[in-house]
């Protein structure tokens, strides 16, 4: 084979990637809507009004006979959505990689969600039943479609790369939730003006969310390529499946410690995005549109957050750079204990520390455990990965609503965050991460 035979070659694998690269970037711009508008914004607010206009004089529901404190519906929803993620997760995870397809199991996770987050438009009224279902439903399709799509970074960038490209992901998310909250926020504001009530508007905005994810999810299905199976393994239920791959995880003691590490300080940091909203607008006393207003800010700082902190990487490496992320956000969240109530001002000053440090702690995190994952088992391991990511941030919703169940505070609820990160840092920090990466079989990048 001649020189310039191999050189060709070469230039079509890369192109071939780059394309793979781009499509790859718009499955974030497509779900991220549903983690903005929906999970973050709308919902939790939403949710837990219907849930109180359904409350008996003591403020309680009762789903299936168990009395339940209308303010902690909703995080108890999000909690149980998780554990139905963590069941299925390995289960999906380990048949991607034993039969190489991919983006079949990614469209129907993908149009499970969007169906039931496009459904959510039924939510009125006292049918909070309803809104968790859907909820439950969105939100563990999310999860296994994410675990998905994290799974193909290892296979469309080499490790010089990877930093960069998802850091590139997160930023394409964050700005198109920026884009839909605009929208989301003019509609809402002038909701008169559309001929729609308050509670119509916030039910446009839901389903809006839905069909913004499933118009997207065209491209990527269109550009990310299946590989063939390096992995011949029968497939085992959800929780033994997971099981099976724990125990292989055990002969990488060191991925495994970074995954604990990021299970502690990630469930953390879903957890702020869950229930901020419900936070500034139950405790603090803030409008729906204040609230819009800051996470938008959140969501034009993360982008530009999420590139720093990329190139931050490429200098100091993305351990060093993560660690100082879980450094800011404890002040960060430390902060917000002491805001006062209808201070719309210094609620946007917590947004924008919290904007800073979200897009670029996630993306770095993705990036650094795909050098740890073994080769041919990447979709298996990040089914564990997603589990942390978006999945297996239980705890925290349900030690918010619980520590709210308790106290009636949601300060108290928030200030416990506290413990996820200072935790998360002290164990992430033990990490050798070189090594780590040499003992997965991978190559080791210069700085990491």
């Amino acid at each position: 084979m001649s020189t310039d035979t191999v050189r060709a070659g070469a230039a079509d694998e890369s192109a071939g990637l780059r394309r793979e690269q781009r499509g790859w970037y718009v499955y974030d711009w497509a779900c991220s809507v549903y983690s903005t508008s929906v999970l973050t914004v709308f919902l939790g607010p939403y949710l837990t009004s219907v849930a109180e206009h359904a409350a008996d004089a003591d403020g309680y529901v009762h789903p299936l006979g168990v009395p339940v404190r209308a303010g902690s519906f909703f995080a108890y929803s999000v909690s149980l959505s998780v554990i139905i993620a963590v069941v299925v997760m390995p289960l999906v995870g380990s048949a991607a990689d034993r039969t190489g397809r991919k983006k079949p199991l990614l469209a129907a996770a993908a149009y499970t969600g969007a169906a039931a987050t496009t459904g959510m438009f039924f939510l009125d009224g006292d049918r909070y039943l309803l809104g968790g279902a859907l909820l439950v439903v969105a939100n563990a399709a999310q999860s296994v479609g994410m675990m998905l799509y994290n799974s193909y970074l290892p296979q469309i960038a080499p490790p010089e790369q990877r930093d960069a490209v998802s850091s590139r992901g997160w930023a394409f998310g964050y700005a198109a939730g920026s884009l839909v909250l605009v929208a989301n926020l003019v509609l809402y504001s002038a909701h008169d003006s559309f001929g729609l009530s308050e509670t119509a508007a916030v039910r446009v905005c839901l389903a809006s969310a839905g069909l913004w994810w499933g118009a997207f999810t065209l491209v990527p299905l269109r550009r990310l390529r299946d590989r063939h199976a390096r992995v011949d393994r029968a497939t085992a239920p959800g929780l033994r499946q997971l099981a099976a791959t724990v125990r292989d995880m055990r002969r990488h003691p060191l991925t495994l410690a970074f995954l604990l590490a990021y299970l502690v300080y990630n469930d953390g940091i879903q957890t702020v995005i869950t229930q901020a909203s419900v936070y500034g607008s139950e405790e603090l006393g803030l409008g729906q549109s204040t609230l819009i207003g800051a996470v938008l800010l959140v969501q034009v700082l993360a982008v530009a957050g999420a590139l720093a902190m990329g190139r931050l990487a490429r200098t100091y490496g993305a351990q060093r750079t993560i660690l100082g992320s879980l450094a800011a956000w404890t002040l960060t969240l430390a902060a917000g204990w002491f805001l006062p109530a209808r201070a719309p001002v210094w609620f946007f000053v917590l947004a924008a520390g919290i904007g800073l440090v979200l897009g670029g702690s996630q993306a770095l995190s993705r990036s650094l455990f795909s050098h740890l994952v073994p080769p041919g088992k990447e979709a298996e391991y990040f089914s564990a990965y997603e589990m942390s990511d978006r999945g297996m941030s239980w705890l925290g919703p349900l030690l918010f609503g619980v520590t709210y169940q308790l106290t009636g505070s949601y300060r108290s609820a928030i200030i416990s965050l506290v413990a996820f990160f200072v935790v998360g840092f002290v164990l992430l920090a033990r990490v050798p991460v070189r090594r780590a990466i040499a003992e997965a079989g991978n190559p080791v990048p210069e700085k990491i």
